[in-house]
């Protein structure tokens, strides 16, 4: 994941805080048990959140204990242990935090080089978990296929990353999968996507790099694509958010969800906006 994934924090109640960041330390420490050090920098709060999320779907209580860490060594803090689920969510973020680098290595970006930070961690992942690499090389490869196509239909484009979700969600959640669990991954992966898209658009015009939302629009910057495709976009947005809502409305959870659901809900709308119209703007979207 990209790091885009955060809650309304106004709304957001001081248990769930507590859980958010426990687990995201939960997490952190994970990845070091399962994937190496170094792979630990990679980590996103992204991850903290499908962590809650699937913890929850597979009514796996999330036990909690203070510990310090390297980064706070003089205050103990709430963390997660370590189970099954989180050392898998380590590797898949590990390797997702790889093919990203690997990408950025193909698109000239400088921070491509940093790939080889995570190499150590991505195969331990793989030797740990071959076949989320597998779902993850092959949604990567059809994404660069249709890049290289010029792909302007943001459906078509946000498809491998929306499948990639969709096929990791099988993985993580196991016998508790359904068609709605896929259903709300595979529009989460979809979001991700084009909210980057948004986010990137300015840099990768810059830069004569892919962009669906150009190639759709044509426009030399954000803003002014924004105004041109502002129905079709805000159109595309809200019937992300519906399918989103009626897939939590059908997911059976074994506890209580309010952090998931501030997520899902206000956090991701929230977030659409400020990519939207900047933070200044009150413009609305799925209001």
């Amino acid at each position: 994941m990209f790091g885009y994934i955060n809650p309304d924090a106004p709304y957001l109640f001081k248990k769930d805080e507590i859980l958010y960041k426990a687990l995201y330390c939960g997490l952190c420490k994970s990845i070091g048990a399962g994937c190496g050090q170094m792979a630990r920098t990679a980590l996103t709060y992204d991850m903290a959140f499908t962590s809650a999320l699937v913890h929850n779907i597979k009514g796996e209580d999330v036990q909690i204990k203070k510990a310090r860490c390297a980064l706070h060594m003089l205050k103990r803090r709430p963390v997660a242990l370590v189970d099954a689920t989180t050392v898998l969510l380590g590797c898949v973020n590990t390797a997702l935090a790889y093919f990203k680098l690997c990408d950025d290595k193909a698109d000239g970006e400088k921070r491509g080089i940093l790939r080889h930070l995570y190499k150590k961690g991505y195969k331990k992942a793989l030797k740990r978990e071959p076949k989320i690499i597998e779902i993850i090389e092959k949604q990567t490869r059809e994404q660069a296929r249709l890049e290289k196509s010029g792909c302007s239909v943001m459906d078509m484009a946000a498809e491998p990353t929306a499948v990639m979700m969709k096929e990791l969600s099988d993985i993580m959640l196991k016998e508790f999968s359904s068609e709605h669990t896929q259903k709300l991954f595979y529009s989460l992966g979809k979001w991700v996507y084009l909210v980057d898209a948004l986010d990137d658009y300015d840099k990768d015009v810059k830069k004569g790099r892919f962009n669906v939302l150009y190639n759709a629009y044509g426009e030399p910057d954000k803003e002014r694509a924004v105004k041109k495709g502002e129905k079709e976009l805000k159109f595309v947005f809200d019937i992300i958010f519906a399918d989103m809502r009626e897939s939590l409305f059908n997911i059976k959870f074994h506890f209580n969800h309010d952090l998931t659901d501030n997520i899902i809900l206000r956090g991701i709308p929230l977030k659409t906006r400020s990519l939207f119209y900047g933070k200044e703007n009150k413009g609305s979207l799925n209001e």
